[in-house]
């Protein structure tokens, strides 16, 4: 029997397709630190982003046929060295992009209109409507502003979807993109289709132009956005990141925000998740989540029967 442990959990629909090909599925959550003891009595591990494969976890499990990560990046395993002991690796690149864009939309209402800290200060008991009222009827429209996607992979380009839907001017900058076709296709209609090209552009004119700054790129170790990139921003620009904490750099970031170069940040990741900086949290300018980007009921769906798809293939019982 093929024994798989889904160690940050697995929607319903995806352990019910596995456990009818009769494998064991089993989702009570193995501290990091006791993984070696347990994990080589599977031969599957299922994660998100909280448990780490790396290679001394890797060498202490001969037995592990596949390392499944229930989500887009892979930083958290060792991907290679994996592979170079034959164990497979998969992901679900495509199962979340339509969450993820979303909850970018949702971040940048936020900013746009004072949401958060309308919901931060209309409910305290010595709230003041009139006042609050007339401090937040500053808003923007998102229509007409320029969007920066950093990164224009599948997510980016959901992003950039929706965006052109809302009446913005995508600006996207990937070194692995030069041009794509955005389909817009309306709800329950197959008569009326949109197709837009887009190019990308470099990424001075990305970071100089946009009004709004969103990252879809993986780790690369280092921040993308820091205290010398800001200075180029325009600005008043906000900045969303739901992709990898330490992307932006956090301090540069929040020096940019006292001193109102920079109007807003959007921040679902963090570098130090799940004690993210206290200043970034408390900050008026700031709209936060719990690094739930992902986190739709219809994206764990998608994720846990993609996965389940490609475990039953590997071992030859997909139907």
């Amino acid at each position: 029997m093929i024994k798989i442990l889904a160690n940050d959990g697995i929607d319903p629909d995806g352990k019910t397709l596995l456990e009818e090909a009769n494998y064991q599925v089993d989702t009570e959550k193995v501290a990091q630190e006791d993984l070696k003891d347990v994990l080589p009595n599977y031969d599957v591990i299922i994660v998100r982003s909280a448990t780490k494969v790396r290679k001394d976890l890797i060498d202490a499990c001969p037995n592990l046929k596949i390392i499944a990560r229930a989500g887009v990046g892979t930083d958290n395993i060792d991907v290679a060295y994996a592979q170079e002991k034959g164990i497979a690796v998969y992901n679900t690149p495509a199962a979340s992009s339509q969450s993820v864009a979303e909850l970018v939309f949702a971040h940048m209402f936020n900013l746009a209109r004072f949401i958060h800290r309308s919901n931060r200060e209309l409910v305290q008991p010595d709230a003041n409507f009139k006042k609050l009222k007339e401090a937040y009827s500053e808003g923007i429209q998102l229509r007409g502003k320029n969007l920066g996607i950093i990164g224009f992979g599948r997510i980016g380009q959901e992003v950039a979807r929706i965006g052109l839907g809302m009446g913005m001017n995508i600006l996207a900058t990937d070194p692995m993109v030069d041009e794509v076709d955005i389909d817009i296709n309306l709800y329950k209609s197959d008569e009326i289709r949109l197709s837009v090209s887009l190019e990308t552009t470099d990424f001075e004119t990305v970071l100089t132009k946009s009004h709004f700054l969103t990252f879809h790129v993986p780790s690369v170790g280092r921040a993308l956005l820091g205290k010398e990139e800001i200075a180029r921003m325009r600005d008043g620009a906000f900045i969303i990141n739901t992709a990898r904490g330490g992307l932006a750099d956090e301090n540069a970031l929040l020096e940019a925000l006292n001193s109102g170069k920079i109007a807003g940040a959007a921040l679902d990741v963090f570098n130090n998740e799940p004690t993210p900086m206290p200043a970034l949290l408390q900050h008026p300018n700031v709209s936060v989540s719990p690094h739930i980007g992902a986190s739709t009921i219809e994206a764990q769906t998608n994720i846990a029967l993609e996965l389940a798809d490609k475990i039953l293939a590997h071992f030859g019982d997909d139907k």
